[in-house]
């Protein structure tokens, strides 16, 4: 359903006021993690035995390098929780943000100005085509 200009500019404002009410984020992901401590007296050393408990880790990319962290605590893998919960929502915000105003920009009239290039227009355009093209 197409929508008039003004009524897309008012969901923009809309969506601007909603990055206010974000709270504390961070980008990454909650994976549970079995593992053996290595130790060859352990029961998790023999053989089809479950391990211990999993850990419950934050994973997430840090200059091109994965870095996990682990929680000490349940309450701390809540707020973790949370956090990137919120991120998800900044996600998503700035996805519509980006898609109402593809629409705006579609919907808005052109200028009053020239409908014709200038000559320093032209050059300016033909220069930055040839240097894409060189590259």
């Amino acid at each position: 359903m197409p929508y008039s200009l003004p009524e897309l500019e008012a969901e923009r404002s809309k969506i601007l006021d909603e990055f206010t009410t974000l709270g504390d984020l961070r980008r990454g992901s909650i994976c549970a993690v079995s593992r053996r401590c290595g130790k060859p007296a352990c029961h998790c050393a023999k053989p089809n035995d479950q391990g211990h408990d999993p850990q419950i880790r934050l994973t997430r990319t840090v200059n091109g390098k994965t870095v996990a962290e682990s929680f000490p605590s349940p309450s701390a893998w809540r707020k973790a929780q949370a956090e990137i919960d919120e991120y998800h929502r900044l996600e998503k915000l700035s996805a519509d943000l980006i898609s109402v105003n593809e629409k705006i920009c579609t919907h808005r009239p052109l200028g009053l100005e020239s409908n014709t290039w200038t000559a320093q227009e032209k050059k300016r355009l033909l220069r930055s085509i040839r240097r894409l093209h060189a590259k």
